[in-house]
């Protein structure tokens, strides 16, 4: 957008969107759950038992916490590599 042409930047820039759309995705969870729709990667859900059902309902059990922190040790992670 400013015209900088380089890799690195380009590298840094990626990351910083990955970890911006993850954040704005578990921001955004429970308004989709009021609307019955469910956003997150179901792998991570089925690792830690957590159905998508246990999002519209609201539970706050420890699974459904540790699948928020995975999720967000993922946006983490980009910030990590970007600095």
């Amino acid at each position: 957008i400013l015209g900088v042409r380089d890799i690195h930047a380009d590298h840094a820039a990626s990351h910083i969107g990955k970890a911006q759309g993850i954040a704005t995705c578990l921001r955004a969870t429970p308004y989709h759950c009021t609307r019955r729709k469910v956003f997150l990667p179901m792998d991570i859900c089925m690792l830690h038992g957590v159905s998508q059902e246990d999002f519209i309902r609201g539970r706050q059990e420890k699974n459904v916490r540790d699948v928020i922190y995975d999720i967000a040790s993922q946006a983490h992670i980009h910030l990590e590599h970007v600095r």
